[in-house]
């Protein structure tokens, strides 16, 4: 079959060059949010799926910085029944803490925990994560990078 070039249509699909990404700032206000559905947002954002040239095997996402981490939301009896397990690595090192304990004592990791649950299990979402700055308060160093309000889940 002859096929003329002039009046071939062809798509061609372009992947961005790990120098060509451009990484945008995100500021997120976790109060008053569900941990769960937060934590699916913020996974999509630190693996770049919001944008349009995603790539999957391609590290596309932004920094994205919570903020009052301490305020977010676990629904049902979350707060007295969930389980967090810490392990040692040692006979009898398995330490055993309840979603209340943690955020009292570190209300970052709640989120922290959830995001990385829906990262996939590979060396890209150690990559990402690394993009995700959580603090329990209003309050976070990271002015100088301007980071955009971003309106999730509302």
């Amino acid at each position: 079959m002859d096929v003329d070039e002039g009046n071939l249509n062809v798509m061609k699909t372009s992947i961005p060059k790990a120098d060509e990404i451009a990484r945008a700032w995100h500021l997120v206000d976790a109060a008053d949010r569900p941990v769960g559905r937060l934590a699916a947002e913020l996974a999509a954002i630190l693996r770049g799926k919001h944008k349009p040239d995603y790539t999957p095997h391609m590290d596309m996402g932004d920094f994205v910085v919570v903020i009052n981490a301490r305020k977010a939301k676990l629904t049902g009896a979350k707060e007295t029944q969930k389980i967090y397990k810490d392990f040692s690595g040692y006979p009898s090192g398995l330490k055993l803490h309840t979603a209340a304990e943690i955020r009292r004592k570190h209300p970052e990791r709640l989120i922290q925990q959830a995001v990385r649950g829906m990262l996939p299990k590979n060396h890209l979402a150690r990559q990402q994560i690394r993009r995700l700055k959580i603090y329990p308060d209003a309050e976070h160093p990271h002015e100088a990078q301007r980071p955009q309000a971003l309106n999730i889940g509302a």
